[in-house]
């Protein structure tokens, strides 16, 4: 089995590295690419680019706006057999992020966004440090910060199309300590698209602060799709 690993909006391939670790040595091929994020549909066509070139099932691992990305395939999802959401976007059919997001305050972890003049939005230091990555040690999400890959503001206005999860198994992971995307709206996600769903008491950065109980849910996933 095959899993390819999504990051989010604010961190690159690197966030996955712990739970890499884990799987590889649990004997799964594992590939972890880098995501431009600067468009959805340039992201879904990174995906799609890495799916071709995996042999056979593939089990993809979505974070935060990596469930975004994974959600728009669609019904055109090259070898994928389950989704695995890491407090990640599960968006349906005509929603947008940023719909969900005006419907009430800011979380605190994206309420003061840098947008520069190119469009890209930054998060500020002092909220990656003490949203974002809460529960990092300090020196570790000093590193996080400095490899953040910027999310095009014009990402968040993006409407869902066919979701895939419609037409694909799902896992969820709720990090119930979440102030990037509120824990309720994961819940939301997860009860709707029918998701085996388990919480972390963990930041937004679940597979970096609790790389143990992120492989434990993939491998559950791996078990499930086998079956």
């Amino acid at each position: 089995m095959n899993i390819v690993l999504v990051h989010g909006a604010w961190a690159d391939g690197s966030c996955w590295s712990a739970v890499i670790e884990k799987l590889q040595a649990n004997g799964h091929t594992v590939t972890a690419p880098q995501f431009p994020l600067t468009t959805l549909a340039g992201d879904v066509a990174r995906l799609r680019q890495v799916l071709v070139r995996q042999s056979g099932p593939t089990l993809v691992v979505g974070h935060s706006f990596g469930g975004q990305i994974m959600t728009a395939l669609g019904t055109d999802a090259p070898n994928v057999v389950g989704l695995v959401y890491i407090a990640g976007f599960g968006l349906d059919e005509g929603e947008s992020i940023g719909a969900l997001l005006a419907g009430g305050p800011p979380p605190p972890g994206v309420a003061h966004l840098d947008v520069d003049a190119s469009g890209a939005a930054w998060l500020p230091e002092d909220d990656f440090l003490a949203h974002f990555a809460a529960d990092v040690p300090a020196v570790k999400a000093r590193v996080m910060y400095a490899v953040q890959q910027p999310l095009a503001f014009a990402a968040f206005d993006d409407v869902m199309g066919v979701p895939a999860w419609k037409s694909l198994p799902s896992w969820f992971m709720v990090a119930a300590s979440d102030e990037v995307i509120p824990p309720d709206a994961e819940r939301s996600f997860a009860q709707r698209m029918g998701a085996v769903t388990v919480e972390a008491a963990s930041s937004h950065v679940a597979m970096v602060s609790h790389p143990d109980e992120v492989t434990d849910l993939i491998e559950t996933a791996l078990k499930g799709v086998d079956a």
